[in-house]
């Protein structure tokens, strides 16, 4: 008898993130194929019983491909369990969820799908930057720096001037490329903006700038991936954001 699979989003990295469905899909796991950015917390929500699979992706290194773990879903689920493939932030923004989910499909192994709270707005707020205020940005969009492919390309160009707030996430190893980009494709380089790394977590920090400095700063800071960038005048909205701008006023 098929078993099933629940793909569930962790959110960010607070474990206390993580959605009442989520907990409780972990709580009837029989197996738990789990990612980096999952919070580690979040393992103790499964029974003693359950085996713990890792199938983390760091940047240039992976404990496991792609293939093989849409491979390991459908052979776990086979045996009848249940399997829960828990993943950082939201499976279905840029996690690669809805590639297992298909997977499934195609091997008519039940699956369902666990929304999670996704970095691209948790790890702002996470800033005190709001993606959306009144009377300074009604529109938002979110972006990846990154591809699964190397053939693939992200049209940032196009995105630089089509929204008031832009996210853009896995940012922090193409950062000055990211920032120039939309400097070129017609964003002032006075644009305030901000980089979050390792957002809801005892260990983050951030940076905040404009696009033309960001760089040089998340460098000075040593920041680097999981980072989010955010760009818009919502950064100066929040804390270091307003105290950026006042201070950068005083110099004028």
């Amino acid at each position: 008898m098929s078993g099933r699979v629940v793909i569930v989003g962790a959110g960010p990295g607070d474990p206390d993130l993580i959605t009442v469905k989520g907990a409780m899909a972990l709580s009837q796991a029989d197996v738990v194929v789990y990612d980096r950015l999952a919070a580690p917390a979040l393992l103790e929500l499964a029974p003693a019983h359950a085996d713990r699979v890792y199938v983390g992706k760091e940047p240039g290194r992976h404990a496991m491909r792609q293939p093989e773990i849409d491979a390991l879903l459908v052979r776990e689920a086979l045996r009848g369990g249940t399997v829960v493939r828990l993943k950082g932030g939201d499976p279905f923004v840029f996690g690669r969820g809805g590639e297992e989910m298909l997977a499934c499909k195609q091997a008519r192994v039940p699956v369902e799908v666990v929304p999670g709270v996704t970095s691209a707005v948790s790890a702002p707020a996470a800033a005190g930057i709001p993606i959306t205020h009144r009377g300074v940005a009604r529109s938002f969009a979110v972006v990846t720096a990154s591809t699964a492919h190397a053939e693939d390309t992200v049209d940032l160009a196009r995105m630089a001037t089509a929204t008031e707030t832009l996210v853009v996430l896995m940012a922090a190893g193409k950062l000055a490329e990211t920032c120039a980009t939309l400097i070129a494709a017609g964003r002032a380089s006075s644009t305030p903006a901000a980089i979050v790394q390792w957002a809801w977590t005892e260990d983050q920090r951030m940076a905040v700038g404009t696009l033309d400095d960001l760089p040089a700063l998340a460098a000075r800071a040593s920041l680097g991936p999981p980072a989010t960038l955010v760009v818009g005048e919502v950064v100066s909205l929040s804390p270091k954001g307003h105290a950026a701008r006042a201070a950068a006023s005083s110099l004028s």
